[in-house]
């Protein structure tokens, strides 16, 4: 038997005429712990916010999105070109307009869009849940929830939009007015989506634009991984059509919003982190009061022929136990908790702040991975400086005083 396997239960049971070492020892291995715990829970948080905002903009917006230089338009050979070298994306043309719809409430502004319902229900779940399968006919119109719940618009109801673009008249230039009936509402669980946005057919705008149904402001593409599929598309785009359209990713629009929450996290990272360091400390203080309770018998030890390495190894080996013991169960209590949570909402979040009633939880193993390797190096370090001390205990002094 070693001598650490031997020291180990020895110094780690319970005393009773030094209870309070065990109870420094216990509080150090529960804070540890405790703060393994709360980090995997709180990244856990993190992520599941960010996924679930990404997942709404990416239903809303697209991952990819192509777009004109100036004011020349996307013609419909370019879509054809698109997914005969792409068959692995989906495409769906659109139509952008800004108008104003005018409800009991008030007049109030929204992004219209023309889409082509089968090509736009494939990349939106939203839209096409909205639609209930049905295709969009012509001079209808899917609005935003909002419309429903704030402004008072009804189903099957006939309303007036007044588009921005400017028609000439007699004597001076007036707004395109349109009147739409209303077929659906989308939820989409972003308020700026569900107040701002609405959706006709691609003819209906094509009509109130003046331009031809084979021509297009944008195409959004749905795609699983957006970063390699950008580099391929803006390839193509420079090869055929030098520089007419650009393809623009997600990032480009919400970079700032995903770069900041990933400062976040990392802040939130270090800052939890400090509770492990906290934690730790009470690592140093036990060992410290362990070694200066049993300066006879580490002094006896050395007597014996024990080396001053293997009496280190001993007491590393007992802040490394408590240290260790208290990264596994926290990162048992924190799954405890994530599954606790996920099977039982007990925290409810507003649904047009987050998106989401629930909780998002999405833990990463890269996060965990980064929780082991912090909580361990900083338990290596706070058994260190004990188990060295135990090992500086001088022989001669121990054996004439005590």
């Amino acid at each position: 038997m070693s001598l650490s396997s031997f020291l180990l239960p020895k110094y780690l049971k319970f005393d009773k005429t030094q209870p309070f070492i065990f109870i420094t020892s216990l509080i150090a291995f529960l804070g540890i712990a405790i703060g393994v715990m709360v980090l995997c829970v709180a990244m856990a948080i993190m992520n599941g916010v960010t996924k679930e905002l990404q997942e709404k903009i990416f239903i809303m917006n697209a991952p990819l999105n192509i777009k004109s230089m100036g004011k020349n338009a996307i013609p419909k050979d370019l879509l054809y070109q698109l997914q005969v070298q792409f068959p692995h994306l989906s495409f769906s043309p659109y139509l952008q307009s800004y108008a104003m719809i005018k409800t009991p409430y008030g007049i109030f502004p929204t992004v219209i869009f023309g889409i082509d319902s089968v090509l736009e229900g494939q990349t939106n779940p939203i839209l096409q849940k909205a639609l209930r399968g049905e295709q969009m006919q012509p001079f209808h119109l899917v609005m935003g929830e909002d419309f429903y719940n704030s402004y008072g618009i009804q189903p099957d109801e006939k309303i007036v939009l007044f588009f921005t673009d400017l028609s000439p008249s007699a004597l001076s230039f007036a707004p395109t007015m349109k009147r739409f009936e209303v077929k659906g509402f989308f939820h989409s669980g972003i308020r700026a989506y569900d107040r701002g946005y609405s959706y006709t057919s691609l003819e209906s705008l094509a009509k109130i634009k003046g331009i031809s149904s084979n021509l297009y402001d944008g195409i959004h593409i749905d795609s699983a991984n957006p970063m390699q599929d950008y580099q391929d598309i803006s390839k193509f785009l420079t090869q055929k059509f030098q520089n007419r359209f650009f393809v623009e990713g997600w990032w480009h629009q919400n970079g700032n919003l995903f770069s900041a929450m990933e400062l976040e996290k990392r802040a939130l990272f270090i800052v939890l982190l400090l509770i492990i360091l906290m934690a730790s400390l009470n690592i140093i203080s036990s060992l410290l009061m362990v070694v200066m309770n049993r300066r006879k018998e580490i002094a006896l030890l050395l007597s014996m022929g024990a080396s001053k390495a293997e009496i280190k190894r001993a007491f590393f080996a007992i802040g490394i136990t408590l240290g260790f013991g208290g990264i596994v169960l926290g990162f048992a209590l924190g799954f405890g908790v994530m599954e606790f949570l996920s099977h039982f909402p007990i925290i409810s979040l507003p649904a047009d702040v987050y998106g989401t009633t629930k909780l998002p939880l999405d833990f990463s193993w890269l996060d965990g991975v980064m929780i082991a390797i912090g909580s361990v190096i900083i338990v290596c370090f706070s058994s260190y400086y004990p188990a060295h001390k135990a090992s500086q205990v001088n022989l001669l002094e121990v054996l004439r005083n005590e």
